[in-house]
């Protein structure tokens, strides 16, 4: 994983929850730790990681995802031991 990649997982576990994680670095993350991320319908965007799929919506016009989003994906990556 690169430093970024760490950055945006630092930025994803911090306490309270960040309102300023760009949605790119999050797809990056999430690529950089084996996903297939796919476009679907509207602002949808399926990532399929850890034998599993989830289903998140893509920030617009704002590039930063949401605070619900954040902890959601915060709640996956740790039940899966992916931690800073």
């Amino acid at each position: 994983m690169k430093k970024r990649h760490l950055a945006t997982l630092e930025l994803i576990f911090s306490h309270p929850v960040s309102g300023s994680v760009r949605w790119s670095d999050v797809v990056a993350l999430f690529q950089a730790l084996g996903a297939e991320v796919s476009e679907r319908e509207g602002s949808r965007v399926g990532v399929v990681l850890f034998g599993e799929v989830r289903v998140f919506h893509r920030p617009h016009p704002s590039p930063n995802t949401d605070k619900g989003a954040v902890a959601s994906i915060r709640k996956w990556l740790d039940e899966h031991g992916v931690r800073p």
